[in-house]
């Protein structure tokens, strides 16, 4: 079994809310790292805001191209 293979099945045991659950988690470390290592918090805050707005839309395009046109 390849990794992706392995990925896919793993994924298919995870209930509805588990991926909100994965990136509330992510968002939380997030937020922790930011508190406690200063060199992160200038770095996301040194960033300008229309990046992470990009990143957001380049992150969102293929999952929701695959929810609404596939």
């Amino acid at each position: 079994m390849g990794f992706i293979e392995w990925i896919e099945s793993g994924i298919s045991k995870l209930k509805w809310y588990d991926i909100s659950l994965v990136k509330m988690s992510t968002m939380c470390s997030t937020l922790f790292l930011m508190t406690v290592w200063p060199a992160f918090a200038n770095f996301v805050f040194g960033i300008a805001w229309y990046y992470w707005l990009i990143l957001m839309f380049v992150f969102a395009f293929i999952p929701m191209k695959r929810w609404f046109f596939d």
